[in-house]
């Protein structure tokens, strides 16, 4: 169940209603397919180095895991079928197996029969090593198992009328192995071709002997007549010429295949190949990770340029790059923002927000400098702008009106641990904003650094929007504002609290922090939605923690530097 904030419900303006109205097309253009290539291809660039070392891992650890793997070589017999009749001279001497139908040897070779005993043979021949023979029967026993043949493979390329060539391929640990299995499945598949013709005869020789027994019988037991004896003896002459022509038919008997080709020992193995699976592994890595690269920036909803953010109507006043954790960490985020391409880029916000501003009329710009959520780089952001506004001869008062999380104190104290406090108003009094939204008159704030004065927030409270509906804003920040230039509001995020929307009805205008890749387009947008509901005067964006590849002016910021002498 969604919180709707009271806001929510407020009427929008004609300027607000445009923006959704732009956003909500450019949104159904994004529904319906319409996403341009350089957009797409920035997208997957974002993605790039890490997709390049991610294939080049995946390569490197395919080549290393298949040159790990033992050879496999490759060995291949070759059967040839002919269903040929044309033997009629011969027929009462020969006997040829009946033709195969198709798919007939495939089963063969996996079913048990075959199978069962190229096993046995394998386990029983001395011309392999026992490791081999070991691996070899162990390999094909789990083979009929599942009925999946991979050390055994047969091809056939046959005519309409069943006429063609079989190929017998198997694979072995060594070159030997290979050959003598290919071999050995081929003449298993000629005895059974064979075997088929050979059980007819048998089972012909079968029934004559049956039938010869039977005339004994009546010979010997019965008392025939001299017409029914002259019968029995002939029927029994007949079946002894029967059989004796099955006898003579087993010995020539011949299956419907011969073998063509024996296997020719390989020289070199078919696995594994390293190079061609680590270039396989990391070319498809890349692949992949680019179309997932390609569907994230297609379905992302969050800001990741100015283009995103003209779409509601209000300029980008800065765009500040992402520093480095280990700068801010050991030297601060003001010392870190002086480097070349951030000092640029917090030049280029300050000229643009102080053209915006105007004339002040001997009185201090109050900026209000907010977010959609907690985390965007507001906070640092204020000062590293109220730094940039000193350098350029400004008076800077920054009051850290976030009560519940002000940060402010902590920023400033990697600059310098140890800060004088000076004379806000009257003497003496409060050093914090909590204690003096209670007596505006005796206020004292923090000397940062020259030209900056910082009000901490104080300890974190829950009530903090009590505490402002109870102060006169409007005529603090005036009282406080006298003896400056400009006074930065740093404002507690806008969709987390609705502190913002009190503090910006008593400053002049608003700014509104944007992370890349973070913020939410929505969230923007109903960020815009409250603040027109408050009547806020919001002059733009900042776009916060932007890429250094992306940051084009950041690049060419960096590489004008001051030459060295």
């Amino acid at each position: 169940m969604s919180v709707r904030s009271p806001f929510d419900d407020l009427p929008t303006s004609p300027a607000l209603q445009s923006v959704e109205r732009s956003g909500a097309e450019r949104g159904s253009q994004q529904q319906s397919g319409e996403i341009e290539l350089s957009v797409l291809w920035d997208g997957i660039r974002r993605y790039l180095p890490a997709l390049l070392l991610t294939s080049a891992a995946v390569s490197g650890l395919t080549y290393l895991w298949s040159k790990s793997q033992p050879p496999v070589f490759e060995a291949s017999s070759s059967l040839v079928t002919t269903n040929n009749s044309n033997l009629n001279s011969l027929q009462n001497t020969l006997v040829t197996a009946s033709p195969l139908p198709q798919g007939a040897l495939q089963q063969a070779l996996q079913g048990p029969t075959v199978l069962g005993e190229i096993i046995q043979q394998v386990k029983a021949d001395s011309t392999l090593g026992p490791a081999e023979r070991q691996l070899l029967s162990k390999n094909l026993q789990t083979e009929l198992q599942m009925q999946k043949l991979k050390t055994l493979a047969l091809s056939a390329k046959l005519d309409l009328g069943g006429n063609g060539i079989y190929t017998v391929t198997a694979k072995g640990p060594t070159p030997v192995s290979a050959s003598h299995l290919a071999d050995l499945a081929a003449q298993t598949l000629l005895n059974w071709d064979r075997g088929r013709a050979l059980s007819g005869v048998e089972r012909a020789q079968k029934a004559l002997t049956a039938q010869l027994k039977e005339i004994d019988r009546q010979l010997h037991d019965g008392q025939p007549n001299d017409l029914e004896h002259q019968t029995l003896v002939a029927a029994r002459a007949t079946a002894q010429r029967n059989l004796a022509q099955a006898g003579i038919q087993q010995e020539g008997i011949t299956g419907s295949l011969e073998m063509v080709s024996p296997a020719v020992t390989p020289l070199s193995p078919v696995a594994p190949k390293p190079v061609r699976n680590g270039i396989l592994a990391g070319l498809l890595t890349l692949l992949l990770g680019m179309g997932v690269a390609a569907l994230r920036t297609v379905t992302d909803r969050t800001a990741r340029n100015e283009d995103d953010l003209l779409n509601f109507g209000l300029p980008t006043l800065g765009t500040i790059p992402q520093l480095r954790k280990r700068d801010v960490v050991f030297n601060g985020i003001v010392r870190a923002a002086r480097q070349a391409g951030l000092y640029e880029s917090i030049g280029f916000l300050r000229v643009n927000l102080l053209s915006r501003l105007g004339n002040s009329s001997g009185r201090a710009h109050k900026v209000m400098i907010s977010s959609t959520a907690p985390g965007e780089g507001k906070s640092s952001l204020t000062a590293a702008l109220a730094d940039g506004l000193a350098s350029s001869g400004q008076r800077v008062l920054i009051i850290d009106a976030d009560m519940r999380r002000g940060t402010q104190q902590e920023v400033w104290d990697k600059y310098e641990k140890s800060h004088d406090w000076v004379q806000l108003s009257g003497e003496g009094g409060a050093r914090t904003l909590q204690e003096a939204f209670l007596n505006p008159m005796q206020v004292q704030v923090m000397q940062v650094e020259p030209g900056v004065h910082v009000l901490p927030a104080g300890p974190g409270i829950q009530d903090s929007l009590g505490v402002l509906n109870r102060a006169d804003l409007k005529a603090c920040f005036d009282l406080w504002g006298q003896n400056y230039d400009v006074m930065l509001i740093d404002s507690p995020p806008l969709l987390a609290l609705a502190d913002g929307l009190l503090l910006g009805r008593a400053a002049d205008a608003a700014l509104l922090v944007v992370e890349e890749g973070k913020t939410s387009l929505q969230a923007i947008r109903q960020s815009l939605r409250r603040a027109e509901g408050s009547h806020l005067n919001v002059l733009g964006f900042i776009l916060n923690k932007v890429s250094v590849g992306e940051n084009r002016s950041y690049v060419y910021s960096y590489g004008y530097a001051p030459k060295g002498r």
